[in-house]
């Protein structure tokens, strides 16, 4: 078990880490993040794990938060609650200033985040694990709380649930996540630009063949890499759209839901999950097991 020391040291070694990524040569004003590669180190992420779905969405699920070397902060944005939903996730990017990355760093560490205590397991089933992770270049802090946000409070005497350390442990979780999903107003407003709609260079479909639905639903030509592409779960293909196929695609997702189904130029029809890729991932092999 990690003692209070080791701890230290771990968070000594992130805001190393970040600083070197956040401050530029001369100590002048940090420039503006550029979304290059070279800048798309994560430092910080939060992601749910497992949970009764179907293996599309599984590999399909995108990490709640993802927060870069270089300020950038991505996350999920409001869910329009309508049937069909859309074709694309609603993800927000955020830029935050020189010194953002290393306070949401101290937020993680001070929520609890390198902390190894036991989290309880809350009486639920089939529901998702919330995972943290903070990282640097030789260290990885994670911690892991089940059903987070679905707590009941501390169990009374007796009874299977938690106790008070363990729904106080959670709450302050909870909160952190809170912030990192709205960072202007955990680090103030002036500290922060954005949010605007995150514009991917790549996308990952996950393909299947299609099932009609009720009502029927209007067909659309596909107009990315060919289809299905290599397997990549059970009854799950991938097949990644980058340049201007990438551009044509999420044009054309504009007009599209998630039960559209997509026509190939030999006239099959296939059910298409829609993976925006995130800075630091490249294709299909990128995405999570299902």
């Amino acid at each position: 078990m990690p003692t209070r020391p080791v701890r230290a040291g771990a968070a000594l070694a992130l805001l190393l880490l970040v600083s070197a990524c956040a401050s530029p040569a001369g100590g002048g004003p940090s420039p503006e993040p550029a979304p290059a590669a070279a800048d798309a180190t994560v430092v910080l992420q939060v992601t749910e794990q497992g949970g009764y779905t179907t293996p599309a969405l599984l590999t399909g699920r995108i990490p709640t938060v993802t927060v870069y070397a270089d300020g950038r902060l991505i996350t999920d944005g409001p869910v329009v609650a309508i049937w069909p939903a859309p074709a694309l996730p609603n993800l927000q990017l955020y830029l935050l200033d020189d010194g953002g990355v290393r306070d949401l760093v101290d937020r993680a560490l001070a929520a609890g985040v390198a902390e190894t205590d036991d989290l309880g397991r809350p009486p639920v089933t089939d529901v998702t694990t919330t995972r943290f992770v903070v990282r640097t270049g030789g260290t990885t802090v994670t911690r892991e709380a089940y059903a987070l946000g679905m707590d009941l409070g501390p169990a009374p005497a007796g009874e299977a649930g938690l106790t008070e350390e363990q729904a106080a442990a959670r709450d302050r979780l909870l909160t952190f996540l809170d912030e990192l999903r709205d960072p202007a107003a955990a680090l103030g407003a002036e500290r922060v630009t954005g949010p605007e709609p995150y514009r991917p260079e790549a996308v990952a479909a996950l393909v299947s063949p299609y099932v009609e639905v009720e009502p029927a639903q209007p067909e659309q030509r596909w107009p990315g890499p060919e289809l299905p592409g290599e397997p990549i779960a059970p009854g799950v293909t991938c097949a990644t759209a980058t340049g201007a196929e990438a551009q044509a695609l999420l044009e054309a997702a504009e007009s599209a839901s998630a039960a559209t189904p997509w026509t190939s130029a030999d006239g099959s029809r296939w059910t298409v999950l829609l993976r925006p890729l995130l800075p630091h991932e490249s294709g299909c092999a990128d995405l999570p097991p299902a």
